[in-house]
């Protein structure tokens, strides 16, 4: 059996910390997670844990940073084409959100509570605030409704992809839909959302 080197054993045992405190601070947040929570996770002593990350926050930096990119790294540069017509970046946010939340049920709870949370944190990750009032895509929505805020139609296409996962456990709970019924009715909305947006902008 090859001896794995001081390196690699403490890549590995980095690696674990990080997977075990996106367990753990997905299911609890940052206020109610503790150091000892992800050491139990990761099956690590709280000692070799401190000296890794040092600390809870910077750890959360490092997870929060990864989540904030997972949720929004695609939207910057499909904002910004200028190749692609206002329809067709509808449609991909539409499905890249859809394929993404699909397979990240719990993406959206975490970003969206630790972001009301701590904004300046999330302001922070993500650059100047007014990255989407000089996007392609907000002069795109301009030009087709010109007079109304454009942010409407933004918020209105982003409630559209993300909300239907946030109401998920509520609706499987409540008996409305199964697991298998609700994959379904996203996959369906991938085409609808699009659909739903160009009414709403062509009935401006």
């Amino acid at each position: 059996m090859v001896k794995k080197s001081k390196d690699q054993e403490g890549f590995s045992t980095e690696e674990k910390i990080k997977a075990a405190a996106r367990v753990v601070f997905t299911q609890k947040g940052y206020a109610a997670t503790r150091t000892r929570d992800i050491a139990a996770e990761a099956g690590l002593n709280l000692a070799l844990l401190n000296y890794y990350f040092r600390s809870k926050e910077k750890l959360f930096g490092i997870i929060m940073e990864e989540k904030v990119q997972q949720f929004f790294g695609f939207i910057m540069p499909l904002i910004n084409d200028t190749s692609t017509t206002l329809q067709q970046k509808v449609e991909r946010i539409a499905s890249k959100y859809t394929d993404l939340l699909s397979e990240n049920a719990d993406l959206p709870f975490f970003i969206l509570s630790e972001i009301k949370n701590n904004p300046a944190f999330f302001m922070k990750i993500t650059g100047k605030g007014n990255f989407l009032s000089k996007s392609v895509l907000i002069r795109q929505i301009r030009e087709k409704v010109p007079g109304r805020n454009p942010f409407h139609y933004l918020i209105n296409l982003l409630g559209l992809c993300v909300f239907p996962f946030i109401m998920s456990p509520v609706l499987q709970k409540m008996g409305a839909v199964d697991e298998k019924m609700f994959a379904k009715m996203m996959k369906e909305r991938k085409t609808l959302i699009p659909v739903w947006i160009k009414t709403m902008l062509d009935s401006a």
